[in-house]
């Protein structure tokens, strides 16, 4: 995360935590349409699915069949099966891995006791990019400076919190029709209810009041994903004391909101808030806001989304204490030093948001019956997504992606592992390079990243024994952000100047989120500096930000001759 996009699904399986206010490890969202489901097999196509010949043929549905209660007993492997592949959890994770199933010409089933679509869609990243779009405009609206800079008379912004809320509902419910859509017209049986592993290759799901119906894979796939995570004595109420899945719905506009946490999350209601009037405190627990960023682009992000708005913060604390307003008082914050853990401060704020990070939901799963425990909450798998048993053995035809897993809590890395166990299963080995998955924050401007930090690689590169060089280019020198009046910015790269190899790309600036996917791809395929940089990039645009950036890049005469690059680290 990234931005507020997950994979997820229901009510809590766990009560463990993963900070996601680490780009390292939460990213977010590369455009595309695999991970929003809008493919072309949503509009157009019905009932068909194709076979691993080639043929055309229409799916068979109702495989499905009562389970008594001597048959939830862990068994051995069933002779024959329902499904090819049965996915447990209907996010994006879970419906990446369907679609490209099917195009394998597998037969699939996947398993959903909430909606389809998991947070991303429902409380995550979709309504938060729709609420994002309005703090944006409203922003840019509201800058007489700017406007006058273009030569425009704007009179005075004002919005409609309803209509704006009806925006961000209207558009997840769209995009959850068109995932559902999608794979029923490729033939993805959708099952309804709580899936639980019974035993080898089998699957239980049912609905509450309901008999369970059982149903037997060849492989399955985990994809259960998280849902937020709320400290120790901090009180919920879903009205003054909320997380994001509350306030994604809008139902209130406060005056002041303390946001707990400057990660992702906590980063991107602060620009929706502070565009439609709030004043905003930060409570962070770190020594410094926005911890998870890269040092440099951290500081300039907070001199510009930051210092000018109204945020104050408080930096080394904890909130040990949350009580919601109630009986005419306001929201009571009690804070402590994070350090000596003495009492600190006490705030007294219109709301509060937690935005402290994503816990995995597992809990339930049934993960006992093939002798699996989870780490912290989370499904110990290896580099291949397999599932790991208490003795360390791999579990045999079951795999865990995306935030169950924890190895990286985004939406479109839970869909890139579901992919990667696909080819897996289907006869061709797959590792996933997790360093190449890049991040967004969608805060206005964008912060993107992709690979190491600069500590990170300086770090690295100590005990590997190699130098590390950076680059950076300024927005200022782009003629397409000084045309949109948009030149504040900053990208910066982290290579290695010996043979090439990008380690990191980090970007602060006018659609950063789209700009980072030439250096991700470029990581995912092994591209060195000195190839791309003779990519050839349409003048004027934005896109010019990273031709500059490599073309500025020092790589040694050695390295033209193509040494090696080193191997990527599984994460």
């Amino acid at each position: 995360m990234h931005s507020i996009c997950f994979q997820a699904t229901g009510v809590p399986r766990s009560n463990y935590i993963f900070d996601s206010c680490s780009p390292a490890l939460a990213i977010s969202k590369p455009i595309n349409l695999r991970f929003c489901g809008l493919r072309k097999e949503a509009f157009g196509f019905s009932g068909l699915t194709h076979s691993s010949s080639g043929r055309v043929r229409f799916s068979s549905r109702g495989h499905s069949k009562k389970v008594s209660a001597s048959a939830e007993s862990n068994g051995s492997p069933p002779k024959s099966f329902d499904y090819d592949l049965i996915i447990i959890g209907a996010g994006v994770g879970g419906h990446g891995a369907a679609l490209h199933a099917v195009e394998k010409g597998l037969k699939s089933a996947i398993i959903e006791g909430d909606v389809v679509g998991g947070t991303c869609v429902n409380r995550g990243c979709v309504p938060s990019k729709a609420l994002l779009a309005v703090s944006g405009k409203m922003r840019e609206l509201q800058s007489e400076h700017h406007m006058k800079a273009l030569g425009l008379q704007v009179s005075a912004a004002g919005y409609d919190r309803q209509g704006v809320a009806d925006h961000a509902n209207n558009l997840a419910s769209k995009i959850r029709s068109n995932l559902t859509n999608s794979m029923k017209a490729l033939g993805v049986d959708i099952l309804t209810g709580v899936g639980t592993i019974v035993g080898p290759q089998k699957v239980k799901y049912g609905k509450v009041g309901f008999p369970d119906n059982i149903v037997t894979a060849k492989n399955i796939i985990i994809a259960t994903g998280s849902v937020p995570f709320v400290p120790k004595g901090i009180e919920v109420d879903g009205k003054t004391v909320i997380t994001s899945d509350h306030a994604l719905k809008l139902e209130s506009v406060p005056d002041w909101i303390a946001i707990v946490g400057s990660g992702y999350i906590g980063l991107e209601f602060s620009d929706v808030y502070t565009a439609l009037g709030s004043e905003v405190t930060f409570i962070e627990a770190l020594d410094q806001l926005m911890p998870g960023f890269d040092p440099e682009i951290g500081k300039l992000a907070q001199r510009v989304l930051i210092n000018p708005r109204k945020i104050d913060y408080h930096t080394g604390v904890f909130a040990t204490k949350i009580t919601p307003a109630k009986d005419g008082k306001p929201v009571i914050i009690e804070l402590i030093d994070a350090k000596t853990k003495e009492p600190k401060d006490t705030l007294e704020v219109d709301a509060a948001l937690i935005a402290t990070g994503r816990a995995p939901f597992t809990n339930g799963l049934g993960l006992e019956n093939v002798n699996v425990v989870t780490q912290r909450g989370f499904v110990p798998v290896d580099e291949r997504m397999r599932v790991i048993d208490t003795n360390g053995n791999l579990v045999p035809h079951l795999y865990c992606i995306g935030d169950a897993n924890g190895k990286m809590m985004l939406a479109h890395a839970a869909s890139a592992q579901g992919i990667s166990v696909v080819e897996q299963v289907t006869g061709r080995d797959h590792v996933l390079n997790h360093l190449s998955i890049p991040a967004a924050c969608f805060t206005h401007p964008e912060i993107s990243m992709v690979g190491l930090t600069e500590p990170q690689a300086r770090e690295k590169a100590q005990k590997e024994g190699f130098e590390v060089g950076v680059a950076k280019t300024s927005f200022k020198a782009n003629t397409k952000a000084l045309a949109e009046n948009e030149g504040e910015g900053l990208a910066k790269l982290i290579y290695r100047p010996d043979n090439g190899e990008i380690l990191g790309v980090h970007i602060f600036g006018l659609h950063a989120a789209d700009l980072i996917h030439e250096a991700s791809n470029a990581i995912a395929l092994g591209t060195r500096i000195q190839d791309i940089k003779f990519a050839v990039h349409a003048h004027p645009t934005l896109s010019e930000v990273l031709d500059e950036l490599f073309k500025s890049a020092k790589v040694k005469a050695a390295a033209l001759s193509h040494g090696p690059v080193s191997e990527p680290v599984a994460v």
